[in-house]
């Protein structure tokens, strides 16, 4: 008995035809196992996907199906960046007014490190009277947008954001930050028309420091200072505030609580004019970035026991991003065909491995020439009828092994 050769690893050929993922799923088995692992941890969502769909599935199953979902989103948004710094489109269509703000949270990775990860937040702010004719801020429709990487790189990916909302268009902007620098670079770069706030709490957490200074720490009296400044900042201005902390700034030239936040302060002085823009519709904080590095983030990278591999952070960072801005619908059909996609060039790539094409000169067929001598027999042979075939006589009609061993002899006996 011979033993078939072994082929190896291959591709069913109605695969593709069917539009399979690659994997052991169906494409809406691939695309729930892929959602629920965005918002749970992995080793849950594949417990709910077995309970929902009655299929059981591995939680590596489902970090591998989700990292390569995310890498593949990851990979697009970076491509369309690349396209926009070389076409520069222009936008078509935003909204009336824009709140911009980003700020960064740290994550867990592996082998006991943190990193900042960095997210931008977009929405659309209303400004509506309230039930005593108060006027009430409020933005909605909020985007994220969450990178692993450098303030450079940060600034440069955001592009694919700020340009899906058209922020280059908008009526008004309003970068709502706190008063880190790379924030102002990433305002200059983005939308340097933007009226620029400084982040009211972050404000507030300068004045706190020199409030404690004065009055110790977690005092009633310090209370007490620090409330009433906010409240002339909120209401007045800082014009009158900052007056009174450069005489404190005279009068303690060497204490850094002082000397630093007042020079902090007085730097930022235009972002400062609270009344403004609070009359002007602004919100004067940035809570939206906030919370959004809670929601986005956090939520899911920063559970109990989570330490992720650094390759690993942008791709959930990216699916992240589409489920909490509510883009899943508009977004997975195109993961979906990425990977449809990255089946079918490595289906190509195998096949090339496995035949080769090597190329075979062309060879031009020769006749041979017949002798005219041996053309005419060969003519008359074909022109005569076929005389008809004897039978020829078998050789063993008369062998002895053929005939009865027992049929009695012949020949008479002596």
């Amino acid at each position: 008995m011979e033993y078939v050769r072994a082929v190896g690893r291959g591709f069913f050929p109605l695969d593709e035809e069917l539009g399979l993922l690659p994997g052991v799923l169906t494409p809406h088995g691939h695309e729930c196992l892929v959602r629920l692992a965005g918002w749970v941890p992995f080793e849950k969502a594949a417990e709910m996907f077995g309970d929902f769909m009655g299929i059981d599935v591995s939680k590596g199953l489902s970090q591998r199906y989700a990292e390569a979902a995310g890498a593949e989103y990851e990979q697009m948004q970076a491509e369309a960046v690349a396209q926009l710094e070389q076409e520069v489109p222009t936008v078509e269509q935003s909204a009336e007014r824009l709140q911009v703000s980003a700020d960064g949270a740290m994550v867990p990775l592996l082998h006991g490190v943190w990193a900042e990860v960095k997210t931008l937040v977009i929405g659309a702010v209303n400004a509506k009277a309230g039930k005593e004719g108060e006027q009430i801020v409020q933005t909605s429709h909020l985007s994220y947008f969450s990178r692993k990487a450098s303030a450079e790189q940060f600034q440069r990916l955001a592009l694919v954001e700020m340009y899906r909302r058209g922020v280059e268009k908008a009526r008004e902007v309003a970068a709502i930050m706190d008063g880190a620098e790379w924030l102002q670079g990433f305002t200059d770069y983005h939308c340097p028309q933007a009226t620029r706030i400084l982040d009211f709490p972050h404000a507030a957490e300068h004045l706190n420091q020199i409030g404690e200074y004065l009055h110790g720490e977690h005092t009633p009296e310090s209370h007490a200072w620090l409330s009433e400044r906010l409240h002339r900042l909120k209401h007045a201005g800082p014009n009158e505030l900052l007056a009174e902390f450069e005489g404190l700034q005279t009068q303690h030239p060497e204490v850094p609580a002082i000397v630093g936040n007042v020079a902090y302060l007085l730097k930022r002085k235009s972002q400062l004019q609270y009344p403004t823009f609070q009359a002007q519709g602004w919100p004067i904080g940035s809570g939206i970035v906030e919370s959004g590095n809670k929601v986005v983030v956090e939520a899911r990278l920063k559970g109990a026991g989570m330490h992720w591999h650094e390759t690993h952070v942008n791709p959930m960072l990216t699916l992240r991003n589409i489920l909490c801005s509510d883009r899943w619908k508009e977004e997975w059909p195109q993961i979906e065909a990425r990977l449809r996609q990255q089946t079918r060039l490595r289906r190509q790539k195998l096949h090339r491995s496995r035949c080769p094409a090597t190329p075979t000169p062309a060879v031009t067929p020769t006749v041979p020439r017949l002798d005219e001598r041996v053309a005419q027999s060969l003519q008359r042979r074909l022109a005569q009828p076929a005389e008809p075939r004897q039978p020829q006589p078998n050789p063993w009609r008369n062998f002895k092994f053929g005939k009865n061993l027992y049929q009695p002899s012949q020949h008479p006996k002596n």
